[in-house]
Parts: C-alpha cells; sequence; structure tokens
C-alpha cells in the first residue's frame, strides 16, 4: 500500500469512528477533516458552559479576535482567537481545546466564525450530553474555495427581504460563501419597466442593502443576469420582438419554440445587454457576474440560421458569448456562464476566455460529472460544479436523486480541481415548492461542498432537526425527508419531475405520449398517496421553534395537499377512456371539487 492509500484509508477509519455510536462528531454540523479526541483529559465541564457561551455569543456577533479570560466555576480559560493567513487549504482553521485553554487560529475572518461555530456547537454537545468533553484538536477546512448557492426569482416567486436576509443568515451558519439570485426580468431596469411590472423586483437599493449584508456575513452576492437564452420574459413584449431569434415558431429538441432566445445576428441583441450590464453590475461588489447562457433551444433555428450554417451553431453562440464577456470585463467583472451549450461543441472549448468560469451543470442522478468536467479540466478553466436541489416540479421534493446527485457532483468536482459548488433551486413551471422543501438537499450539498463524508447523509435527519429546525420531537426533519421521496413509490421512471406534478402540469396533454407518465399506475399513485400520508401524520407530531417554524409547517401541509391533488387527478384521469382530463371532468365524478377548471 502506498502512501497516499495508507491516508485515504486512515481518513476513512478515522470518520467511521468518529460517527459510531452517539459521538463527538456527531452533534457537529460538518464534519471534520481531521478531529482528534484524547479521552483521557477532561476539557470543558457542564457547569462552565453558561459562562463559556455568554463570551462565545459576544465574540460570535462582534466576529473579534484577540486574548481573552473567561472565568469560570472550576477554572479558569485563557481563549486565544487569532488570524494567520498563512494556514493552506481553503477558509481553514485550527481549534484545539485543553482544561485551561481555549485556542483558534484561522486563515480569515470566515474560517474564524466557521472555527467558533463550531466550538459553539461541541458547548451545546456538553449542554445537551450533561457530559463533560474531552480534550479536542480540530483542523479543518473547505474541499472548495467557492461554495454557493443560487435560488431561481425568475417564476412566480421574489422572496421579501425579510425573507431573503433570513436565507443570508442561514448560509452563513452553513458555511456557504457564494449566493447568487437568478433574473430573468425581476430587477427593475429604469427603461424596460413593461418587463417587469407587476413581478415584484428588486430594485438598484434593495441589491445594495443585500450586497452589505452579505459581505458582513463573509458572502459575496454575484450578480445573475441571464443575457441569451431564457429570455422569453423580454421577448413576449412586441417591443423586443426583433430581438428574437425566432418570432414565429422554430422547431427545436423541445418542440415549438418562439421568442425564448436573443438573436446574435441582431446588433440590438447586444446593445440591450450592454445597457442592462452598465445599470445591473454596479450595484454588486462581487468581483464576478453570471451571464447565463444555457439552454439557447434556438439558436440556428432562425435569424441565425444562414451564418450557423456558414461557420457552424457552437462557433457562432461562442463568438456571442464572448463579445458578452468583453462587456462585463469593462464593468470591472468576471464572467460566469453556464457550460451546457459549449459542451456540445467540445472542440471549442480550449477557445473560451480564460478569464471566463464555467458552470457545469447537471441536475440527474446520473449526469456525468466526471466525464464533462475533464473537458474544462484540460482546457485550464476555471469552473464550478453545479448539482441542484431536485425540488422543483416535484410540490414536495425527490430527494434521493436529488443527494445522489450531490454527492456525484462532490467527488468529481474535488477529482478535477473544481473552483466551486453551486447548489441551484429552480423554479421551473411557477415554483410550486415552498422554501423549506429544499432544506435536507441545501445542507446536505453544503457539507458536501465542504467536507464529503458518506456518513453525513446518515446524519442527516438528526442535523437538520438540531441546527435547522430546533425540534426535539425529531418529527419536522422525519417528515419532510418521508415526504420528499414519496415520489418513489409511485414507480415511474426517473426524469425532471415526479408524478403528482406531472398531472398538475400536464393536465391538458396526453398520458401515453409522455416517457415518465406512460408509467403511471393507479397501485403507484396509491403507495405514493399512502406515503405522503405518513408523512402528513409524521408532521402533526413536529414542534420546529426556529424562526420559520410555524411557516415551515404550514407550507409543507399545503405542498402535500397540492401533491395529494395531483394523484387525486391521476386516479381518475387513469380510470376514464381515453385518460384525459375532460374525459373525466364530463363524466362529473362526484367526489371532485366543483371549482376545478381545465
Amino acid at each position: 500500500m502506498d502512501f497516499k492509500a495508507f491516508i485515504l484509508f486512515i481518513t476513512i477509519l478515522q470518520n467511521s469512528f468518529l460517527f459510531a455510536n452517539d459521538s463527538i462528531a456527531k452533534h457537529l454540523l460538518f464534519t471534520p477533516q481531521k478531529l482528534l479526541v484524547n479521552n483521557d483529559s477532561m476539557a470543558i465541564r457542564p457547569s462552565q458552559i453558561s459562562d463559556l457561551e455568554a463570551f462565545l455569543k459576544s465574540s460570535l456577533k462582534e466576529a473579534s479576535a484577540g486574548k481573552f479570560k473567561v472565568y469560570t466555576p472550576n477554572n479558569d480559560f485563557n481563549i486565544c482567537f487569532e488570524i494567520n493567513a498563512n494556514l493552506e487549504q481553503f477558509d481553514s482553521y485550527r481549534l484545539n481545546i485543553t482544561p485551561a485553554e481555549i485556542t483558534l487560529s484561522a486563515k480569515n475572518t470566515n474560517a474564524l466564525r466557521y472555527g467558533k461555530q463550531t466550538l459553539n456547537q461541541l458547548l451545546g454537545y456538553v449542554k445537551t450530553k450533561n457530559t463533560p468533553l474531552p480534550q479536542i484538536e480540530i483542523n479543518d477546512w473547505a474541499n472548495f474555495e467557492k461554495r454557493g448557492y443560487m435560488l431561481d426569482i425568475s417564476r412566480n416567486k421574489v422572496p421579501t427581504m425579510a425573507s431573503l436576509y433570513q436565507l443570508i443568515d442561514q448560509l452563513a451558519a452553513w458555511r456557504l460563501n457564494e449566493l447568487q439570485l437568478y433574473t430573468e426580468h425581476t430587477f427593475a431596469y429604469r427603461n424596460h419597466p413593461v418587463v417587469w411590472q407587476n413581478v415584484s423586483p428588486l430594485t438598484a437599493s434593495q441589491i445594495q442593502e443585500l450586497d452589505l449584508y452579505c459581505l458582513k456575513r463573509g458572502i459575496d452576492l454575484v450578480p445573475n443576469q441571464n443575457s441569451f437564452g431564457h429570455m422569453e420574459n423580454w421577448l413576449k413584449h412586441d417591443a423586443y420582438l426583433d430581438l428574437s431569434e425566432c418570432e414565429t415558431d422554430c422547431k427545436t429538441k423541445w418542440g415549438n419554440k418562439s421568442r425564448t432566445a436573443l438573436a446574435p445576428t441582431n446588433p440590438k441583441s447586444f446593445e440591450l445587454m450592454q445597457e442592462l450590464y452598465a445599470e445591473l453590475l454596479p450595484h454588486f461588489s462581487s468581483k464576478y457576474a453570471n451571464i447565463g447562457g444555457d439552454e439557447t433551444l434556438e439558436l440556428g433555428l432562425g435569424k441565425s440560421k444562414a451564418l450557423c450554417d456558414s461557420i457552424g451553431k457552437g462557433q457562432v453562440y461562442l463568438n456571442f458569448l464572448k463579445k458578452l464577456n468583453d462587456e462585463v470585463v469593462k464593468n470591472g467583472k468576471q464572467t460566469q456562464f453556464w457550460g451546457d451549450i459549449v459542451l456540445n461543441h467540445p472542440e471549442l472549448i480550449k477557445d473560451i476566455p480564460k478569464n471566463m468560469t464555467a458552470l457545469v451543470w447537471g441536475y440527474d442522478a446520473n449526469y456525468p460529472f466526471d466525464k464533462n468536467l475533464i473537458e474544462f479540466h484540460k482546457a485550464d478553466l476555471d469552473f464550478y460544479v453545479c448539482p441542484g436541489t431536485s425540488s422543483w416540479r416535484s410540490e414536495i421534493g425527490r430527494n434521493n436523486n436529488a443527494f445522489i446527485n450531490l454527492k456525484n457532483a462532490a467527488i468529481a468536482g474535488k477529482k478535477y480541481n473544481a473552483k466551486g459548488y453551486l447548489i441551484t433551486d429552480w423554479g421551473d413551471f411557477g415554483h410550486f415548492q415552498p422554501k423549506s422543501v429544499s432544506y435536507p438537499s441545501l445542507v446536505l450539498g453544503a457539507n458536501y461542498a465542504w467536507n464529503y463524508s458518506e456518513d453525513t447523509i446518515n446524519n442527516l435527519e438528526f442535523l437538520l432537526n438540531k441546527y435547522v429546525f430546533k425540534d426535539a420531537t425529531g418529527y419536522t426533519a422525519k417528515a419532510l425527508l418521508t415526504l420528499g421521496n414519496a415520489y418513489l413509490k409511485a414507480n415511474i421512471p426517473e426524469g425532471n419531475a415526479n408524478a403528482y406534478h406531472l398531472m398538475l402540469r400536464r393536465f391538458r396533454w396526453t398520458i401515453n405520449g409522455h416517457y415518465q407518465t406512460k408509467h403511471l399506475t393507479k397501485a403507484g399513485f396509491l403507495a405514493a398517496k399512502a406515503e405522503i400520508e405518513n408523512g402528513l401524520n409524521q408532521l402533526q407530531k413536529a414542534k420546529p421553534i426556529s424562526a420559520d417554524g410555524e411557516i415551515i409547517i404550514k407550507e409543507l401541509k399545503q405542498a402535500s395537499k397540492l401533491a395529494l391533488f395531483g394523484i387525486q387527478l391521476g386516479i381518475a384521469r387513469l380510470e376514464v377512456k381515453d385518460m384525459s382530463t375532460k374525459t373525466f371532468l364530463l363524466k362529473k365524478e362526484k367526489n371532485w371539487p366543483t371549482n376545478f377548471q381545465s
């Protein structure tokens, strides 16, 4: 066995030991990279906790470094919190706890905060278990430099400022250091009110407030404005019609589409983006800007067809992307872009400017991160891995898919030295899922971005109840995890939606014509229904006392009822001759709500 293999073996053995029985590591929100416990020496006793907690609460609030003395009933503690920029690894810190001293050395202010959070959780362990804390040494760091969360605010849900402040606080507690709010049309551009009217857009002053709030919590707020595809909320207005690649239906791989992608051959398309960047980007202190560029479905099918036929669709795409990049640079930022389109033209990846960062996204459990990342790695480009929460098009979650997707991204990303790990949370077709449905995937993904461990998923229910929901009964997380996997009971092929969402979204369409819905059965629906009802029964026993505990219960009940409604509709459709909603409604089933309309 060579040295590297030996170290890997020892690390795996150590992590397994850490989680054995009711270990100290189990009570930490993040599994440390290295943790040494000396059970022959007790460092902190239960009688000392109140004094240490009071000191630490003040220190966490002030993000202070320095040397302190804390008096406790048993003995005094000499405490040293210091910044040491010479520490290696990302956001690294070293925490050493002995019977008389607590020392924390951190690479930067974020790492100092993370170390204090770990200390606070260790104090919580002593308090909860009413047992002394042995002498401990922790050496911890992040596997990825950038650990982020992207929230879609362009599909019918723009959070209030209060909700965003709460989210930012949560992300800081979960060691995430980047936030992106995905916008298509939900920023209030001064010259384009027709695009954002009636959608509760974020304003320039609100962005500035959020940016400052993020900075204080060690989070980089990165602007995210799609700039090529997914422009339908602009192009649907006739004032922007001439910017469309396809003004009328073009036959794409997703069927007939029009007015979703900009025409790169129209100079006014670029002029629009120049204007938007000049207005939007100065409100962010981040040095990065995400320009999107994903799913340009209509490219080469309309106004750019002749040029695409001449030089290639990939080249047309890349040329426009480079122009957008130049404009971002002029505005003092560095470009991030979604990597899906250039992966269709891998021969062009070497030509992508080296100052751009590719965001390699894929949301299926079997998405080939390993295969696709190597293309950007060989081109010496910075890139992120971008898995998802799988909460969209689900109502109550698709946890099994999400958990595997998050795991694969973490393993492949570390293998190819990805710069970042960005957890995406979309709102396709109306953002039906409440925020809390994403919590399991978000907390698990945050753990994987910090330090992937196979044990984390087995400890997830405990971590959610203790640190997210603050539910001593344990039932909030239990219910959420049950609801999030109820979709598996329907026993249909995996896809970007579950059975009950498909019935709600596709209520006008045929069942037999879709690769997932054609496998629907009454038995599968009933099995999913029973599991959702099981989750709701668990939810009845839940008592979360987190700041959003009350709304979590209400939202999960509402989302579950929506999923049950989809099941009810699905069963009803399966029992009529052509399995159509229209036919079912004409039969006037006696138990159907009278206010349902097709």
